[in-house]
């Protein structure tokens, strides 16, 4: 039997430093996982649900690259990934891309944070992105395990960058209604300051959705395209990267602190208690003359 290898292995050029990159970018999303559960037990009196899931995902995001890592260790040294592993790391896979797309949608959507129902139009969006979250998932799990040669990959590629196109387009509608939401609540409910902080809040996030999706799928593909064979693992690199990056600024954003405009409750407009105040001033005065009235009277008699 002849088997070909490698000197360092049995992967390719493009494929050893895969382990390394997978390792360290699973310690880095550990840490920063640990890291967001210290800034939750620290913060307790404003810390939601939604919390709790970035805290999750970032986890499940670590194992799910530990688990690709060692695949790729024992792909190299052995020549097949263990199938124990291999099915922890698809499973891992699987949650982390259904709790991805779940928690960006509900973070866009204000769930947890500033309501607690989600609207018919968000249910709706939440009953395609989590079916073709799974397919995608499916699909990817496939072309894993194809050749580049068989008959079904390239069927099975494209399949999987559509579904994961049409995911990405749709978790984008709920950030897009819930800015339209808080421009029209700033012309009319008189709460100008806190909806405008919130407004501009949800502008950034809907530009950091953009902008991590324009990179993951768009610039590493092409720069996997031209970069030559042998620096190929540049577009892990960078997927892994701004995954990284767009976890962190969302962290950011959304921690759980009181200045933080998204966790502020409504304020009484200053008119409001003016007019408050005005009312119970006119009610003091009012209930005093007839305090006057009737003492007057029982003088009289």
């Amino acid at each position: 039997m002849i088997r070909e290898k490698s000197p360092d292995g049995f992967l390719s050029a493009a494929e050893m430093p895969l382990f390394k990159l997978y390792m360290v970018m699973s310690a880095c999303f550990l840490a920063a996982g640990i890291f967001w559960v210290s800034i939750l037990c620290r913060n307790t009196y404003s810390v939601f649900k939604i919390h709790w899931l970035m805290a999750a995902l970032a986890f499940t995001k670590s194992i799910s690259l530990l688990f690709h890592s060692i695949n790729y260790y024992f792909i190299n040294s052995q020549g097949h990934p263990i199938e124990g592993l291999a099915v922890m790391y698809y499973i891992a896979h699987l949650l982390k891309g259904a709790l991805l797309f779940i928690t960006i949608a509900l973070i866009g959507s204000g769930w947890a944070f500033i309501k607690y129902v989600l609207s018919d139009k968000e249910k709706k969006v939440f009953g395609i992105v989590i079916p073709m979250q799974v397919l995608a998932n499916v699909a990817y799990i496939i072309i894993e395990s194809r050749e580049e040669g068989a008959s079904d990959y390239v069927l099975w590629k494209e399949i999987l960058f559509l579904v994961d196109l049409i995911c990405c387009g749709a978790i984008l509608f709920p950030v897009v209604w819930s800015i339209r939401h808080l421009q029209d609540a700033s012309g009319t409910d008189g709460k100008v300051a806190v909806n405008l902080a919130k407004l501009k809040l949800f502008r950034h996030y809907y530009v950091m959705v953009i902008c991590y999706v324009y990179f993951t799928r768009i610039i590493a593909i092409l720069l996997q395209v031209a970069v030559p064979f042998q620096w190929q693992w540049l577009y892990q690199l960078l997927v892994e990267g701004s995954t990284l990056a767009f976890f962190v600024l969302t962290g950011y954003k959304f921690q759980p602190t009181g200045n933080n405009p998204y966790l502020q409750l409504p304020q009484e407009d200053e008119e409001d208690v003016q007019m408050e105040q005005v009312m119970t001033d006119s009610g003091f005065r009012e209930g005093l003359s007839k305090v006057n009235k009737t003492a007057s009277g029982r003088e009289l008699l």
